[in-house]
């Protein structure tokens, strides 16, 4: 999987002193992967929100900005056309508006 750019996102602050650089939720000290590895190892929103205080609506927001930038793209050299191949979590994970 390719590393997310969350530099647009304005969730999230990337900042030397902070976790030595890793993308924290924004006036946090919760690094944004962290997010992402509890929801695709199988655990609910609802879960991960209680378990580290945040907002459901704010992982919700991670997790949409994350979702169509974690895509891996291989191309088909027969072919030349580019196929999509998702995380298993992100196939099977409820949609957000």
């Amino acid at each position: 999987m390719k590393k997310i750019d969350w530099s647009q996102c304005p969730l999230v602050e990337i900042n030397p002193r902070v976790q030595s650089g890793v993308p924290v939720l924004r006036g946090t000290r919760m690094p944004v992967d962290t997010i992402i590895d509890n929801f695709d190892y199988g655990i609910a929103i609802a879960e991960i929100s209680e378990q580290f205080e945040i907002p459901q609506d704010c992982i919700q927001a991670i997790l949409s900005y994350a979702k169509p930038r974690s895509y891996d793209f291989i191309e088909n050299a027969n072919s030349k056309e580019v196929a999509i191949e998702a995380p298993l979590s992100w196939q099977t994970a409820p949609r957000f508006a």
